[in-house]
């Protein structure tokens, strides 16, 4: 097998767990996606991921707030050296991939090339992650509107979502 049953593995993981019921996955009648007003190439784009991307040097004694965080939302500098980024995530498949290479699941090294070489138009100043909440409610009525809250203050076009 090439890939990663994540959906499996998520059901089986719950069951393992004791929980009466399968994991329920957020399912949407309508798809809350829109088409692009302007080509990519024109179009400032932001990273969200759910990596818990971190900066190494940054102090661990600094407050929630000092660290750009409301609730699972939290704020990274695009223009962070990739030699100081890491992910210190206990949520992914350790027998299936690995958090070595930030930019398979933060891929900040190539959306700078491709600010670069004009195949987006810009990069946002600030990538955002997401802590895994596991709360499809919290995440649709708190987490979701201060995303989209900070990507309207950077006028952000476009959205490249990378889930860990």
């Amino acid at each position: 097998m090439s890939h990663v049953k994540y959906i499996d593995k998520t059901r089986a993981y719950y069951l393992a767990e004791g929980y009466e019921k399968p994991y329920q996955w957020a399912t949407h009648d309508d798809v809350p996606f829109t088409p692009l007003k302007k080509p990519l190439s024109e179009s400032r784009l932001a990273l969200i991921s759910t990596s818990e991307i971190s900066i190494k040097s940054w102090d661990d004694q600094r407050t929630p707030l000092e660290k750009g965080e409301v609730g699972n939302v939290y704020a990274v500098p695009t223009d962070t050296p990739i030699e100081e980024l890491y992910s210190h995530s206990r949520s992914f498949d350790k027998h299936a991939t690995t958090l070595e290479d930030v930019n398979a699941f933060f891929p900040v090294t190539r959306l700078q090339e491709f600010a670069a070489e004009g195949r987006i138009g810009s990069f946002a100043p600030t990538a955002h992650g997401l802590y895994n909440a596991y709360s499809q409610r919290k995440t649709r009525e708190a987490d979701l509107p201060e995303l989209l809250r900070r990507c309207q203050e950077e006028a952000v076009d476009v959205a490249l979502l990378t889930p860990v």
